[in-house]
């Protein structure tokens, strides 16, 4: 597995970081072509940064501090996996923000937080991209404690129950994929191996997530609507965003599905497992970009996100459809982003389920999606490691 290079990213995106430097405060952007065609994804990259550290920040560093410093993380990690340097001004202020946030015991979130592990581990991502000189070392090996100290590890139901391994908003919340997924990749990017206990632990709830009957999910939910994807949550007799079947199962959808995917990578699920295979032969019947298969609009900025991160952890170039059209997923991936950046050069979601409607949220979301989408460079020990 090439897990170092597919989860830390303060070192991509090399093909826009030279422009970006040089871009980011300097692009000043007549009114006409700002209501042109779709920019290239440098233009679109350095547009949006600007939108960010202009119009989205606040004087504190923040960026829509009334939800928490997640949105500020997101924004972070975003700039700097996408060219803005780490000392940079905006994100040495946001990081700054963030560290507001420590807890005693090592949480990086608001007090009492109802969402302390996906503030946490969003915020343990953004310290990852932008610790160049080593200071923030100890502040994330005590957020890596935390996450892994809140994970529902067998002793609140024990090892059978549904909710083992999973992570919630907080140490007493019910367990959901997407808080799971953000588990694993913080802890990935912060250096965990794919071994990781608390990886390991979490890659049994994910595989209890997926609609595939086997040895990792005898669940008898996933027996009625067998098609590989992903729900939401098999806790508490299971729970799908997208409804249920006819027949009473939970539907997959696309945005779980791909969380999914990424997870198994990042916990070392090879390509020819039966959960990786059935689950990108579900992403092929319902390949799109155009919305989140299963949920249309809801989440779609969220379902773009993470499509990138798990297509691009995946290593394949191109994806095969339902109909056996071969496609080139970054280009296609880039040109829905990019056809959709408005003239300030944010981005937006009509539909403001999931906070879709902020404006920071949804451009960081888009700038993560597009640094995946750059053309993979391949080292000769990841050709050797394949």
């Amino acid at each position: 597995m090439r897990m170092q290079s597919e989860v830390r990213r303060s070192a991509r995106c090399c093909w826009i970081r030279a422009l970006m430097v040089g871009l980011v405060g300097l692009v000043s952007w007549p009114a006409p072509r700002l209501a042109a065609a779709p920019a290239s994804p440098a233009a679109a990259i350095a547009r949006a940064s600007q939108f960010l550290i202009e119009q989205g920040q606040e004087p504190d560093g923040s960026f829509s501090p009334q939800v928490g410093p997640a949105v500020t993380a997101l924004a972070v990690t975003a700039l700097v996996e996408s060219g803005t340097p780490a000392d940079h001004t905006a994100v040495t202020k946001g990081i700054d923000y963030l560290l507001s946030f420590r807890q005693p015991d090592g949480g990086i979130h608001r007090p009492n937080s109802t969402v302390a592990n996906y503030e946490t581990a969003i915020a343990l991502v953004a310290l990852v991209a932008s610790n160049t000189d080593g200071r923030h070392d100890d502040t994330l090996a005590a957020a890596q404690r935390f996450l892994a100290g809140i994970q529902w590890d067998g002793a609140e139901a024990g090892a059978e129950s549904p909710t083992y391994g999973g992570a919630g908003y907080g140490s007493h919340q019910r367990p959901d994929l997407s808080n799971t997924s953000f588990l694993i990749e913080a802890l990935r990017t912060a250096g965990a191996g794919e071994d990781d206990p608390a990886i390991q632990r979490a890659l049994v709830f994910v595989s209890r997530s997926q609609n595939l009957e086997g040895p990792h999910n005898t669940l008898p939910m996933v027996t009625k609507n067998p098609d590989g994807g992903f729900f939401y949550t098999p806790a508490n007799g299971g729970e799908s965003q997208a409804g249920e079947t006819p027949a009473g199962g939970l539907r997959s959808y696309g945005s779980m599905t791909y969380a999914g995917l990424k997870s198994m990578i990042y916990a070392g699920v090879a390509k020819d497992d039966p959960r990786v295979v059935a689950a990108t032969d579900w992403l092929r019947r319902h390949y799109t970009f155009s919305e989140n298969p299963g949920m249309g609009d809801a989440g779609h900025y969220y379902y773009l996100h993470t499509a990138a991160k798990a297509l691009d952890a995946l290593g394949e170039e191109t994806v095969r459809d339902a109909d056996g059209t071969s496609h080139r997923w970054r280009e296609e991936l880039a040109a829905a982003i990019l056809s959709r950046q408005q003239p300030d050069g944010s981005w937006v979601n009509a539909n403001p389920r999931w906070l879709e409607g902020d404006a920071n949220l949804v451009t960081s979301y888009a700038l993560l999606a597009l640094c995946r989408c750059q053309p993979r460079a391949t080292s000769p020990a990841d050709e050797k490691r394949d």
